[in-house]
């Protein structure tokens, strides 16, 4: 007992002192806490939200119909419709929909709403006028206003059919675009933690000879290494709670599953994601060498794991390789407890990916680790 006490004692002591050392480098609290919260703020703005399809569009009523001003002030106030009222020129509105700023125009013509000449009542033509890059929005935009005049139709003839449609709710609350993106914005806090931070903070510790010094000491390198993968693991935890608690408050994250699993696989990432930062920055001599190669790693990981799009919609052959990336177990394990209420059996499949990954990282690890 008195061995293990005395194997012990230096982690112990070394792992406060880790986490000291890296709250007071300001560096390593951007990356690690601000930096994921600011993009936790921008990709949750964009896919936060009900998700409702709006068109931008200009409207130009040359009519002074009651039919025409209620159909303007109808489509100024829905907010399927993003009008621009600030565009007053077929001009302005043609340089907006060429820079993509508008989806069409709606022109409402001067005898829109009057009654023709031969007409029982009432009649007109909305002109749609779209970027031919934009069709498909154009023609939605079409469908809809025409959904819209069936309305006014049938106050002036009888427009019943035969056939209709009708769609009911479920009643059932279900998940937003950022429940899913919100396990990618959380893998990449991670990779942030576990690979920017050793490959930055372990090369400038070797030029400065602290690691020489502690190479002096009874701390052996399994020491360093357990006690480092715990105080990443605490503040893996703490970026967790911090992510978590901005998601659920600021954008009503829907999360079905246990925070304890969640923690789990929380934790099991960070010793993963630390063990390719400690084989780098162990490996590099200087932030010169450890830099680029930390950079190879991580990029194709967050382009092809589902930090930023989903796994699936890659073609089938690149998807088959990209389970087998460090990184994409993680993010499907915490996409599926937060969207799935997945259990540690139900992701037995992906901790088992990870535990492999993490032997055959930290085996490497072992092998580069260099204290000068």
């Amino acid at each position: 007992m008195s061995d293990l006490r005395k194997a012990l004692l230096p982690i112990t002591t070394f792992v406060p002192m880790d986490i000291k050392r890296l709250f007071r480098d300001k560096v390593a609290i951007f990356f690690v806490f601000v930096f994921p919260l600011i993009f936790l703020l921008i990709f949750g703005s964009i896919f936060s939200g009900d998700n409702n399809v709006s068109f931008r569009i200009a409207v130009f009523n040359e009519s002074d119909s009651e039919i025409a001003n209620g159909l303007e002030s109808q489509m100024i106030d829905n907010d399927f419709f993003d009008v621009d009222e600030e565009v007053t020129t077929t001009v302005q509105a043609n340089e907006k929909m060429g820079r993509g700023q508008l989806d069409a125009t709606v022109t409402l013509p001067s005898d829109f709403g009057h009654s023709q000449e031969g007409s029982s009542g009432p009649s007109g033509n909305i002109e749609i006028t779209y970027n031919q890059s934009n069709e498909n929005a154009g023609r939605t935009l079409a469908s809809v206003l025409d959904s819209m005049m069936n309305e006014v139709n049938s106050q002036f003839v009888d427009t019943s059919v035969p056939f209709t449609v009708t769609a009911e709710s479920t009643a059932s609350e279900g998940l937003t675009q950022f429940d899913y993106t919100f396990s990618g914005i959380l893998g990449f806090t991670l990779l942030s933690l576990g690979v920017f931070g050793p490959t930055t903070v372990f090369p400038r510790l070797k030029q400065k000879g602290v690691l020489r010094r502690y190479k002096s000491t009874p701390l052996k390198v399994w020491q360093f290494f357990v006690a480092n993968v715990l105080s990443n693991a605490f503040v893996g935890l703490l970026a967790l709670i911090i992510m978590f608690l901005a998601a659920v408050f600021i954008f009503d994250l829907n999360m079905r599953g246990s925070i304890i699993n969640l923690s789990i696989v929380v934790v099991l990432g960070t010793i993963l994601l630390f063990g390719i930062g400690l084989a780098v920055g162990g490996w590099a001599k200087n932030e010169n060498q450890a830099a680029p190669i930390a950079q190879l790693v991580t990029l194709p990981m967050m382009f092809l794991s589902g930090v930023f799009f989903p796994v699936f919609l890659m073609p089938e052959l690149l998807q088959n390789i990209t389970r087998f990336i460090p990184l994409t177990p993680i993010i499907d394990s915490i996409r599926l407890v937060i969207t799935e209420n997945a259990s540690l059996i139900d992701l037995a499949p992906e901790l088992g990916i990870m535990i492999g990954w993490t032997v055959i990282i930290y085996l490497i690890a072992f092998k580069l680790f260099s204290w000068e």
